[in-house]
């Protein structure tokens, strides 16, 4: 069995394709893969990491700047998606796999589409809310289009057949609960803010984290953990000293750039405040953790917005965009949340509600029945 998956420029849409290869292959370990790639993207270093091929297809979005530097990203962009489909058909003609899996980016879009021109099963696994683009475009075409979120369908109505299935996630955050994660930290059982931007740090984030901890320094109460990401290292340290907190005077706060074994903070924490990106809401769900979310107001189509708004329906979040933030606002809702666990283990029932353990295994018995259904397998 040959596989064919495309899917890239961030985590988001890598780290999904990544999965499902590797269960695809624990269930036929003679299957041979291929993944396309963007030379120098994210996806050009993941996806060998974990084991797998690549094949090459120079691809890039367009920037809406009229920037002179802009404009000449542009024009290269333009003249590489004129030469894409001819690249992608060749992946396609020379590797011949038995189906093809397209989990969003630019790049799953003429690869996906010249498999299924050509007679190939394709499926697509959507991580938002609110559909990408590539999304909508080959959604009429696939065989199966999975979804993280119900809330998707109604943005596809031409796909053939739409299935609920989660996000995969790492292994790590599966099965790992509040008190073993805080013993693994050395955390007591006080109230626990855990603060996180990305890893490149988020500014507002980084501005609301601030604002917390020179509220609640002097109280002496509260464990707080931030990552303040590349983009805080020097910006962060200056936001405490304009609030007057000097972390060295309060074992309970830390703050670093990068923080490891993010599932034990999250699973630890009585709330998370992040951004909204596909992967990070499947991992709030899993670990049960209540969250205040700041969706990146630059995502295409406010994407992270639409992710943000699943879990405050179901009533596991509160979502703050970034123009609307007020520090009294945010210290309101933090102090309600450190006086009443009630509402803590309330946002967090509600946020387990909704976790899919098992997206990859899913997926790939989907595939598999299809494969049988149309003789291929």
């Amino acid at each position: 069995m040959r596989v064919l998956l495309a899917g890239g420029g961030t985590g988001g849409h890598i780290n999904p394709a990544i999965a499902i290869a590797n269960e695809w292959k624990k269930r036929d370990p003679k299957a041979e893969f291929l993944f396309a790639a963007t030379p120098g993207n994210m996806e050009d270093t993941l996806v060998p990491k974990a084991g797998y091929p690549v094949a090459h297809i120079k691809l890039a979005g367009f920037y809406r700047s009229l920037l002179p530097q802009d404009i000449v990203h542009n024009i290269k962009a333009a003249a590489w998606l004129a030469t894409s489909d001819m690249k992608a058909a060749k992946i396609v003609r020379e590797f011949h796999p038995d189906f093809a899996v397209g989990t969003g980016g630019y790049l799953s879009g003429p690869v996906i589409r010249k498999a299924e021109k050509i007679g190939i099963p394709v499926f697509i696994h959507e991580q938002n809310a609110f559909p990408g683009v590539t999304t909508k475009l080959l959604a009429p075409h696939a065989d199966i289009v999975f979804s993280a979120f119900p809330e998707a369908r109604d943005r596809l109505p031409q796909c053939k057949r739409f299935e609920v299935v989660g996000n995969p996630v790492r292994q790590a955050f599966i099965g790992i609960g509040k008190k073993e994660a805080r013993r693994k930290l050395g955390l007591d059982d006080n109230f626990t803010i855990f603060s996180v931007g990305g890893s490149l740090g988020a500014t507002k984030i980084n501005e609301m984290a601030a604002d917390l901890m020179a509220w609640h320094c002097k109280g002496g109460g509260i464990n707080h953990i931030h990552g303040y990401g590349k983009n805080g290292r020097e910006l962060f340290p200056k936001m405490l000293e304009e609030r007057g907190v000097d972390l060295s005077r309060y074992p309970r706060i830390s703050a670093q750039e990068y923080i490891d074994n993010i599932h034990l903070y999250m699973a630890a924490a009585d709330l998370v405040i992040s951004r909204a990106g596909a992967l990070t809401i499947s991992e709030l769900q899993i670990t049960g953790s209540p969250s205040i979310l700041v969706p990146y107001p630059y995502a295409a189509e406010n994407h992270q917005y639409h992710n943000a708004m699943v879990l405050q329906n179901a009533g596991a979040a509160l979502v703050v965009q970034e123009k609307d933030y007020k520090k009294e606002w945010l210290i309101q809702e933090v102090e309600r949340f450190a006086d009443n666990p009630g509402r803590v283990a309330s946002f967090s029932e509600n946020a387990s509600r909704l976790a899919v353990l098992d997206t990859a295994e899913r997926i790939c018995s989907m595939i598999e029945e299809t494969l049988h259904e149309r003789s291929l397998l």
